[in-house]
């Protein structure tokens, strides 16, 4: 069985489904393929360092252009000569399909089974057609995906549920952390992102607008989980904040700030997703440079860039974007939501619906859900191997 991550988060989600395809699998697993420590710690032995791939962003990925070529062509022989009975490609299309697409011309009865749909209902919509040529799976995310890729011609797709609905447990507050959320100064998480770029642009404008706010009289505390490569970036320029925030560091630490946090400042991605099933009320910033936000607005097909909106099909919460992130804009969207009031019981009664909208309808957890489909994937490869090997490939 081989399987391919190109980034840390595609690690993590290979991490579980290894665990899931060892429980629910019949026989042992002969595991190759590329991924990260989480991989290795689950017996994956990656060809190269994940981190030669995990490249994100236009001008990154022109940078290192030529490593990542060779790491693509690498892994298509490698997986090639390797013959498993299924490739499962997990996110990080650019590293990820180029593979697929390239491994599928060489062994075409080879099942390719992809764990994180590309955004075809975002940008590039043609994208879910292509995929047919080379993907026979694909495992989404998030609910709406299998009817985005019946509408656009994709190939069959499974919501097989967001790895976070294993974890609420520990993203829903107790008694305690509903009581702080009520503080006269209570807690405002403040997320500037992951990267070291988005740190860069976005935090002198998230301090502008804590300072806004303050100014206009609302009370509260700032906890702002910190990124550990980034930390040192994050606390030089915190040190100019006119409000200075606590550092969190470590994931369990920022869950508990999530669980007593009164709302929340964030930029755009996954954390969204984890406020929003925190039930955190929120604004959602984000900026790329000049030269990537004109190419993504000429691609770009949605009304949201926001992941809880996506989901609940409205544009629940607050989204100041480009021209638009200004801490003058932020402070005045962020600052209905700290005291009780109709912005912040509306965004409140959004969130609470998510959980009916993102729970798989067995109750069953996405890492096996994703495994049972794998198996069977494999289960098929399986037998066109033993058909091949009295027939051989084209």
């Amino acid at each position: 069985m081989w399987l391919v991550a190109g980034e840390e988060s595609g690690d993590q989600l290979g991490a579980k489904l290894i665990r899931s395809l060892r429980a629910l699998s019949g026989r042992p697993l002969a595991l190759a393929g590329v991924g990260g420590d989480a991989m290795a710690a689950e017996g994956l032995d990656s060809l190269f360092p994940l981190e030669d791939v995990a490249v994100i962003g236009y001008l990154a990925v022109a940078a290192r252009i030529r490593l990542l070529m060779r790491r693509i062509r690498q892994t298509v022989r490698a997986c090639v000569a390797a013959r498993p009975d299924v490739l499962v490609i997990i996110d990080s299309p650019g590293f990820t399909h180029a593979v697929a697409s390239r491994v599928r011309r060489q062994v075409p009865d080879l099942p390719v089974v992809d764990y994180v749909s590309p955004s075809v209902w975002a940008w590039r919509p043609w994208r879910a057609k292509t995929m047919r040529g080379y993907i026979d799976h694909v495992l989404a995310l998030l609910p709406f995906e299998p009817d985005a890729h019946r509408r656009l011609g994709g190939p069959a797709c499974t919501y097989v549920g967001h790895p976070l609905i294993e974890r609420l447990g520990e993203l829903r507050p107790g008694p305690a952390e509903r009581e702080a959320r009520q503080a006269p100064e209570p807690v405002l998480a403040v997320l500037p992102g992951s990267r070291r770029s988005e740190i860069e642009r976005l935090m002198p404008i998230f301090g502008a607008a804590l300072a806004l706010l303050r100014a206009q009289g609302h009370a509260f505390t700032v906890e702002l989980p910190a990124v550990a490569r980034h930390r040192a970036l994050i606390e030089r320029l915190a040190g100019s904040w006119p409000v200075r925030p606590r550092l969190i560091d470590g994931e369990a630490d920022k869950l508990a700030t999530f669980r007593r946090a009164r709302a929340a400042l964030a930029a755009s991605g996954t954390v969204t997703l984890e406020l929003a099933l925190s039930g955190v009320p929120m604004v959602v910033a984000y900026q790329v440079p000049k030269i990537e936000e004109v190419i993504v607005r000429r691609l770009i097909q949605v009304p949201t860039i926001v992941l809880p909106n996506l989901i609940l099909a409205e544009n629940a919460i607050p989204e100041l974007i480009q021209a638009e992130c200004t801490p003058e804009r932020l402070a005045a969207a962020l600052g209905p939501l700290l005291p009780e009031g109709p912005a912040r019981a509306a965004q409140e009664a959004a969130l609470a619906r998510l959980d009916a909208t993102m729970r798989l309808p067995d109750g069953d957890d996405p890492s096996r859900s994703a495994a049972r489909i794998v198996l069977a994937a494999a289960a098929t490869g399986s037998s066109d191997s033993r058909a091949s090997s009295r027939h051989p490939r084209p």
